[in-house]
């Protein structure tokens, strides 16, 4: 059986359709469907994909209302199995996290526990990076919790930094290790071969980043080898 997931977004989508180009490509053996896209901002490029792709859409005028929590009801109306976060800027409210116990991803571009908590985001976390003077960043995914990128850490991916970065050219860079590393982990979580809650999988070593690829194929190579994908 296919897992139904939701992915919430709040800007462009590009998280989104790396995951929704994996599963794909997985056919008749993918694990799980994408079955909603819900975003807090209206304009979201992220509804945009999933309005091409034929996914229901939702905004998020507002987290909670007096009945209860409005996007739980979301979740359960769609029968989401679990939730992978995608440039999601707000905290989930407690009764999500209740509903979904270690069912609930997110990606983040570096290294946690550094550069994370509440208003790193975005380019705020690569400038925080640059000026922090650090030789590696990279993309971590977490299962998510009541507190911003705090949760357990299931698998993350080491980036240099050159001495020649800007914010725009490191982010660029973490962004193709996070569309290729995201989407392999939520379909591991899916499949079960990676159990809801399992502790993290094997790290690379941050010193022995100068040694990766870095043109597509071999990056893909070296994470899924890295960690069993």
């Amino acid at each position: 059986m296919t897992a139904r997931i939701a992915v919430l977004a709040s800007g462009g989508g590009t998280n989104l359709q790396a995951i929704l180009d994996y599963l794909a490509s997985k056919s008749e053996k993918r694990s799980g469907d994408v079955v909603l896209v819900a975003s807090d901002r209206p304009e979201a490029g992220a509804l945009e994909r999933a309005r091409g792709a034929g996914i229901a859409q939702a905004v998020l005028k507002s987290s909670r209302a007096p009945e209860g929590c409005v996007l739980t009801d979301l979740l359960r109306e769609h029968r989401v199995d679990f939730i992978a976060l995608a440039g999601f800027l707000r905290l989930l409210p407690k009764d999500v996290i209740a509903e979904y116990p270690s069912r609930i991803l997110n990606v983040h571009p570096a290294l946690l526990p550094s550069f994370g908590g509440a208003g790193m985001y975005g380019d705020r976390v690569h400038r925080a990076v640059l000026q922090s003077g650090a030789g590696v960043s990279g993309a971590t995914v977490h299962y998510v919790d009541e507190e911003y990128d705090n949760g357990t850490i299931l698998a993350q991916w080491p980036v240099p930094v050159l001495a020649d970065d800007s914010v725009q050219s490191l982010a660029g860079r973490v962004l193709r290790v996070e569309h290729v590393l995201y989407p392999r982990v939520i379909d591991a979580v899916a499949s079960g071969r990676w159990k809801f809650g399992s502790r993290p999988r094997a790290v690379p070593d941050a010193a022995a980043f100068s040694l990766m690829h870095w043109d597509e194929k071999h990056l893909i190579e070296d994470i899924e080898n890295a960690f069993g994908l």
